[in-house]
Formats: structure tokens, sequence, C-alpha cells
């Protein structure tokens, strides 16, 4: 070694190709049609997985759709069962920065490493399908089929003890349903992706109804009239029984606690103590009612159900990124997803309560075809101005269509428009200083990851 040089890391050098070849493998994944390119099919991921020996099969799987809270509560799932001690598998979407957290091991975004060697043998198993597909006239498999059977080859190859599913759209053609539900979860069901899954509450819950399979014990939170018939009558036909919020589990209490909530549980095992949170918003703790009893129709229970300190372990971990989220303070900023006005609703009650604001900035942005006077007559009761902007999708509304809506129900004096994302943020906060209120961004997540990766690179980031 000659004065000067410095000696190679290779752990250094591995990692950095590792990382590299996960972007390369993610980057063939956005070569698909994406996201929203749904395809009402089942039998193209049932034959990607078939050619990969049914890796879907390798361990239990709990299921979970809905209209809101599907990852929250799922991802409450996923602690629960770690705090048991089992190797958990955890499918969820979207990412908020890199896809690799779309798939996670024991709680951790699958590494790099897994990621593109898992690529690389389960690619060329798409690539057949693809071709068998376009012989048939067919598009081939989409970004959302082929990362759920690299979800699934992922999980096997590590090995999980359980797979925790979040349902993409829908759930009868989703392609994560080429999986049994041991248990199937069903959260609030509400109106969204109607030009997709149907124009009523009875259609919605007819496609989300098709995660249930015979074998399945089936876990719900309250639902309206409509929702609550058609999951008992799929379930009646399947022989399955049912566990509905209010009758066999409830939230006894919820109370406002430092980092979150104190909630007192029941479930169809017995009574939970209180015990912390540390998410806020009341309807978490309706997750976390669905959870435990999601998590203990999987493993069964003596007459106690989960116990007192595995729950209170695995309450402990939870998280719930882009929910009632906080990324900087001075001034606070808070990021949530909600995206339809049920979840809007639930956020506007989060805030209120949690930081009791006598107004707030909202940075606010949607996709095309979301209900924006929905959510935005939902946010109206906290608005102080709204920056309307869009983020970088060409899924996005334009700002001065949204901004049009935004004005029609709050007024020229409330609304500003700014179109480039991350120069609505800072005149959000600018204002935010000035008049001490709280920032808002909400309305996609498609809006987080930039202003999350904006607030690291100008260092207000709280995190």
């Amino acid at each position: 070694m000659t004065p000067g040089d410095q000696p190679v890391d290779e752990a250094i050098l591995d990692t950095l190709e590792d990382r590299e070849a996960a972007e390369a493998a993610y980057q063939q994944l956005l070569e698909r049609a994406g996201e929203q390119a749904v395809e009402p099919r089942l039998a193209a991921t049932a034959r990607a997985v078939e050619l990969l020996g049914d890796p879907q099969h390798a361990a239990r799987v709990i299921h979970v759709t809905g209209t809101n809270g599907k990852g929250s509560t799922a991802r409450l799932i996923e602690t629960l069962l770690r705090s048991h001690g089992l190797r958990t598998g955890l499918l969820t979407s979207p990412h908020v920065d890199r896809v690799n957290e779309r798939i996670m091991i024991d709680g951790e975004p699958v590494s790099d490493e897994a990621f593109a060697r898992n690529w690389a043998d389960v690619s060329p198993f798409l690539e057949l399908v693809d071709a068998e597909l376009e012989a048939d006239g067919q598009r081939r498999l989409t970004f959302f089929e082929a990362i759920t059977v690299l979800a699934f080859a992922i999980f096997a190859d590590a090995p999980v003890d359980v797979q925790v599913l979040e349902v993409g759209m829908g759930g009868r053609w989703d392609s994560t349903n080429v999986a049994d539900a041991d248990v199937a979860v069903f959260t609030p069901i509400a109106l969204d992706h109607t030009n997709r899954l149907g124009a009523t509450i009875e259609a919605i819950a007819g496609e989300k109804a098709g995660i249930i399979k015979t074998g399945s014990r089936v876990v719900s939170a309250e639902q309206s009239d409509e929702a609550r018939h058609v999951i008992q009558s799929a379930a009646v036909e399947l022989g399955c029984p049912v566990q509905w919020e209010g009758e066999s589990f409830r939230v006894d209490d919820a109370m406002v606690a430092v980092g979150g909530l104190m909630v007192t549980l029941s479930t169809a095992a017995g009574h939970k103590d209180p015990t912390p949170l540390p998410l806020m918003g009341r309807h978490q703790a309706n997750n976390a009612a669905l959870a435990v009893a999601a998590v203990e129709a999987l493993l069964g229970s003596d007459d106690q159900g989960i116990a007192a300190d595995v729950l209170a372990d695995g309450f402990a971990l939870a998280t719930s990124p882009g929910r009632l989220e906080v990324i900087g303070n001075d001034p606070v900023v808070i990021v949530d997803a909600a995206h339809n006005p049920h979840a809007a609703h639930a956020l506007a009650e989060g805030i209120r309560e949690w930081f009791q604001p006598e107004g707030v900035q909202i940075v606010l942005g949607l996709l095309q075809g979301k209900d924006a006077r929905g959510v935005i007559e939902q946010l109206q009761g906290l608005v102080d101005t709204v920056v309307v902007t869009e983020s970088d999708t060409e899924r996005a509304m334009p700002a001065d269509e949204l901004a049009a809506i935004a004005t029609d129900v709050l007024g020229d004096e409330a609304v500003i428009v700014e179109p480039h994302l991350l120069e609505a943020v800072e005149i959000a906060r600018e204002r935010a200083s000035d008049k001490d209120q709280p920032v808002l961004v909400t309305g996609s997540i498609t809006l987080l990851g930039s202003v999350i990766r904006h607030a690291k690179e100008e260092m207000w980031i709280r995190r």
C-alpha cells in the first residue's frame, strides 16, 4: 500500500453493489404497467406462483382488506405476531421512500441483497408468464402482480412463520388473493376506487369479501348495514365464523396519552388492561382492537388471549408511517396520506384532539378520480389556508382543477395555488411560523416521500 492509499472496505462495496442491484430490479418492475393498471384477473399471478412452487402456501396468512386503516391494522398485526416470537413477513403498499418498504421481514424492509437476489430468481418465470399472456392477447404481468410474486418468494426464502398481506385494491381480483387467508380481516368499508370496484357499498364489499376462503376465520370492524350483510353472506356460504367489532371485540376506552393513546380493549378471549399505544388518532384504537382479534383468531387463545406483557410489547413496536406522523418542529409539520372523505374525517378529528390548533396551514394534493370536494369538506373546519399543489405523478389532479374545487368550498381568500410541491410546503411553513400554527401535508401518499426527503435535505426533519 502506498502512502495515502486507504484500505478498501469490502463490506461497504458489497452494500453499494446490493443497492445498485436492488435499484436495477426496481427499474425493471417500473417498466411494467403501473399500479393503477388493475387487471380483473387472478390466473396470471396464480400461474407465476405455480411455476415457483406456490411459495404463498409456505406460511400461514392473515389477509387484510377494507377502505381505510388497512396499512395501520396490518402493521399492528405484524408487531403483535412478532411479540409472540414469530418470524413475520408483511406486504403493504404503497411505499413512502424506497420500494423495499413494501416487503418487510421481522419489521424491517427487505434487504437490498435479498430483494435483488430473489428478483433474479423469479424474473425468468415472470417472463415465461408474460409470453403466455401476450400469446393469449393479454397484457403481461403488471407492476403489482410482479411485486406480489416477488414478495411471496422473499417470504418463503426468509422463511417466515406468518405472512400479513395488505390487499392493494378490492380483494377478489387482487393479486395477493392467490394466498388463502387463515384469517380474513376487514377494516371499515367506504366508497373509494368506484371506477374499478363499483359505485355502491354493496358492490365494493362484494369485491373485498372475495378474500374469504373455505377455512378462513373472519374478523371485521364495524360496518354499514350494506357491507355487513355482504361479508356475513360470503362467510356463511363458505361456513366461516365471523367476529364483529362491537360484539366479539371492542374498544372499552381510548384516552389521549403522551406519544399516543392508552387503550383498553375486550376480545372474545377476555378483557385487556389499559395498554400504551404510540399512535395518534382514536381510530387507531379501533385498528388495534381489530389487530388483536385477528391475531387471537390465528393463534387460538386461552381464557385470557394475548398475555398482557406480549400485548404491551407488540403495541410498543407499532408504527404507522404517513398516518398522523409528525416529521418537523418549529413549525410542527404533520403528514398524512388521507385520500378520501372517510380518512379525512379521521384525520381532522385526530388533528383537533392532539394539536388543538386555532387554524392549520394545509398543503393539499390529490390524485385524479378522488372525491376532492368530500375531502376538503371534511378538512374545512381546520383550515386557515390551503396551499393547493400536485405530486410528481401523471395521476396527480392538476393544481388549478383542485384549486377551483377548494375555492368553491372555502372561498378565494383561503386558497393559494402552488403546483410545485416543495415550494408549496415552504409557503405553508412560513405562514405557519408567522401564525404559530401547524402544517398538514395530505391528500395522497405520493406527496409524502418527496416532502420527507426535502425535510432531510433542508435539515428540519424531526426523525
